[in-house]
């Protein structure tokens, strides 16, 4: 009798903004063997418009809608690392979705490390602001209690991709290989 294929969760992850999403969920991608799929490229492609033209012309509102969009397609995947927009989870459906079939860590770092990784780029709507490290520390604050929602959290602040990594890999097989209580 054939065994039915077993299902591996995907790994997702959070965070604010410049914490190392996109860069350490392609290493996971690459190292586990898993597919990789960022939320955005989603919104992006399906919308074929960037993230800073949709807040620009549309607004946040309208983003958040399409980011619920891209949850909804992603969360339907499997055995992939999923890196998500930093608001993604400031609403709670996102959340729930990505958790059917996923382990969520959240990644995060102080404030003064996360100004350090992004004051340079220029791509971020939600910095363009008259005080990007204000907005920083205003926004982090805002959204703590939504990250805390992750299974998982990893501080990135003074650590190498290598130990991120490691990291998140030795807590998902711990994780996967003891089943959830009921």
């Amino acid at each position: 009798m054939d065994r039915p294929l077993k299902r591996s969760p995907n790994i997702v992850l959070v965070g604010f903004m410049g914490t190392g999403k996109t860069s350490i969920a392609k290493r996971l991608a690459s190292q586990l063997r898993m597919r990789y799929v960022d939320t955005d490229s989603v919104i992006e492609k399906d919308s074929q418009r960037h993230i800073s033209d949709i807040f620009e012309q549309d607004g946040e509102p309208f983003f958040r809608e399409l980011e619920s969009e891209a949850v909804r397609k992603v969360s339907k995947l499997d055995n992939y690392v999923i890196s998500t927009g930093g608001g993604v989870v400031l609403k709670e459906t996102n959340v729930a979705k990505l958790k059917e079939n996923g382990i969520i860590f959240c990644l995060t770092a102080t404030p003064e490390e996360i100004y350090r990784r992004v004051s340079h780029q220029t791509h971020r709507p939600l910095l363009q602001t008259p005080d990007p490290m204000e907005t920083i520390r205003s926004m982090f604050a805002e959204r703590e209690p939504y990250y805390a929602q992750a299974d998982h959290t990893i501080e990135t602040t003074d650590r190498s991709f290598e130990e991120i990594t490691a990291d998140i890999i030795r807590i998902y097989f711990r994780t996967v290989r003891t089943p959830k209580a009921k």
